[in-house]
């Protein structure tokens, strides 16, 4: 189960989750807030809350994240736990996505 807030900020939009992502938050992740970030040119997703990511979770992370760079849209991800940043690094996300979407 993942829960989330949204801050629209005028210029950006900051996201905030909660929970898993895991197969059901994707589903969550991709018809509710998807949609809502794509007519903001900068995106803050705040991961404080979320305490696993499975591999469709990583996989809706960087598709998300790569389309929305696609489109000129500059996202950052930041407060990932320590564990999950460790998974990330070793599927070499920071790398692929860029390292400056980790903050």
């Amino acid at each position: 189960m993942i829960e989330y807030s949204l801050y629209d900020n005028n210029d950006h939009l900051d996201v905030k989750l909660i929970g898993d992502l895991d197969i059901d938050g994707t589903e969550v992740v991709e018809e509710e807030i998807i949609p809502k970030m794509e007519k903001y040119k900068t995106i803050h997703i705040n991961f404080e809350g979320i305490q696993f990511v499975d591999s469709t979770g990583m996989g809706l992370l960087m598709n998300m994240v790569q389309n929305l760079q696609e489109k000129g849209v500059k996202v950052t991800v930041s407060n990932v736990r320590q564990d999950i940043m460790d998974v990330f690094n070793i599927l070499q996300l920071p790398e692929i996505l860029g390292e400056e979407i980790f903050v």
